[in-house]
């Protein structure tokens, strides 16, 4: 069956122009101009929409095995296809972690059964296992998640000289959580002298510092110059982190922001409680500002999500209490678009840092562009169109959302996932849709 997608603002590669996209046994066929003439056996009018790739979400905690009450991969795969993300990587810090070959390929089983939309899973490091990844297979997993810092899962690694094997050892991408130990155990110890054991949440930020953020980050790109490891530093929070990155498209050394630090500022607090609470912490109006303007200038290269649901009373209490993460890959594609219309980027800086990127970053193979020969990942947008968000449309198995009353201009009005409608007119579709995503890491 021939499927088009009819005479909608196509974005792609740094352009917007009005066309029409061919899609047949699940691959883009064509992409022509207004001028081109288009039939198909299924016409999807995209009339007066914006037509992207499907959002590659790099940074995802799906939940499964093991700590299903709070998601699973059913339920966050149907957030990610209502949100227009075609395709997403999952960490390891799930139970058991993904520190073995053999869970692993427990991920990819039950992927295989219950993924709306296309699905790989990073390999976690820790302090013993880098004589492991040398039975990693680069081509079905974009590569080695390091936690640097305390962070859900326990799967913190402190030793230099395991660290240094890490870096030495792993020839796949590395991405890093980076926040010093030491320095946020200090912080809050004199957080709860002043406040007592739970300190209230808007402290947060001074608890994992700026300081904390930046002396971890500096310790892993050096590590990765020193062993020449292509490293990308997960959820840049700091001003000052951004000096340690440059703008040039062959850097081995990358940086990703994530929705909820773009978007939000520790003043939320106040109004959001720990619903915004997040490792490392929001911070400043001006870290949020100079992350903004970094999106521009392509120190940042990739923005994702960082989803962690949690139950709500999970995420009750203060800095030691509340649990850190939130739900948000239903709802990243229609935040950017708003900084969109805000003036902080553009649309086709927006598509390459949540579509392009992430595949040219990770060597994803046909996926992220909308090319003749790429699989048929692509969402439908349409501006100008408010909705608000409420309880009963949020798919994430928690059940709520840090933008929960928020009223949003973008509305997604259609998914394709490997040239299947997963969802559509505010429905995810039954349909199963999701394949495994393969990748050429060139060293």
């Amino acid at each position: 069956m021939k499927t088009v997608i009819k005479g909608g603002n196509i974005v792609n590669e740094g352009r917007i122009f009005e066309g029409s996209i061919v899609v047949e046994d699940g691959n883009i066929i064509e992409v022509k101009g207004k001028q081109g003439e288009v039939c198909g056996d299924d016409v999807i009018d995209a009339s007066g929409c914006y037509v992207l790739p499907g959002v590659i979400d790099d940074h995802v905690h799906f939940r499964e095995p093991g700590l299903t009450q709070k998601g699973d991969i059913d339920n966050e795969s149907r957030a990610a296809a209502a949100g227009g993300v075609t395709s997403y990587f999952d960490m390891p810090n799930c139970v058991p972690q993904t520190t073995t070959p053999e869970a692993l390929e427990d991920k990819f089983s039950r992927a295989r059964q219950h993924s709306r939309v296309n699905y790989s899973f990073f390999y976690g490091a820790t302090n013993d296992n880098a004589d492991t990844f040398s039975q990693l297979d680069g081509t079905r997993i974009p590569g080695v998640k390091l936690f640097m810092g305390s962070s859900t899962g326990n799967m913190l690694v402190d030793r230099q000289q395991a660290l240094e094997r890490i870096f030495k050892t792993c020839r796949l991408p590395l991405m890093a959580h980076c926040e010093d130990t030491d320095i946020i155990n200090r912080n809050m110890a004199a957080a709860q002298e002043a406040w007592g054991e739970d300190p209230p949440v808007s402290l947060h930020a001074m608890i994992r510092s700026e300081e904390a953020c930046l002396t971890s980050t500096q310790k892993a790109v050096a590590l990765a110059k020193q062993y020449g490891t292509r490293l990308h530093v997960a959820h840049i929070s700091t001003a000052e982190e951004l000096e340690l990155f440059d703008t040039s498209p062959s850097s081995r050394i990358t940086a990703e922001a994530t929705v909820g630090h773009l978007y939000f500022t520790q003043l939320d607090h106040e109004r959001l409680g720990a619903k915004i609470k997040v490792n490392p912490a929001i911070k400043t109006p001006v870290d949020q500002f100079m992350l903004r303007q970094a999106l521009k200038d392509g120190r940042i290269s990739v923005v994702g999500t960082d989803h962690a649901p949690h139950l709500l009373e999970q995420k009750q209490g203060g800095c030691c209490k509340a649990a850190s993460g939130m739900p948000m890959v239903q709802f990243s594609l229609v935040t950017m678009l708003e900084l969109v219309d805000a003036g902080v980027l553009t649309l086709e800086r927006l598509v390459a840092l949540m579509c392009h990127n992430p595949a040219r970053l990770f060597g994803v193979q046909k996926r992220g562009f909308l090319r003749k020969g790429c699989r048929a990942d692509l969402v439908v947008v349409r501006p100008h169109s408010p909705w608000t968000v409420t309880k009963d449309i949020i798919e994430s198995k928690c059940g709520w959302s840090p933008m929960e009353g928020h009223e949003f201009q973008w509305r997604v009005e259609r998914t394709l996932c490997n040239g299947q409608t997963v969802y559509a007119n505010g429905v995810v579709t039954p349909v199963i849709a999701g394949e495994p995503i393969t990748f050429n890491h060139e060293d």
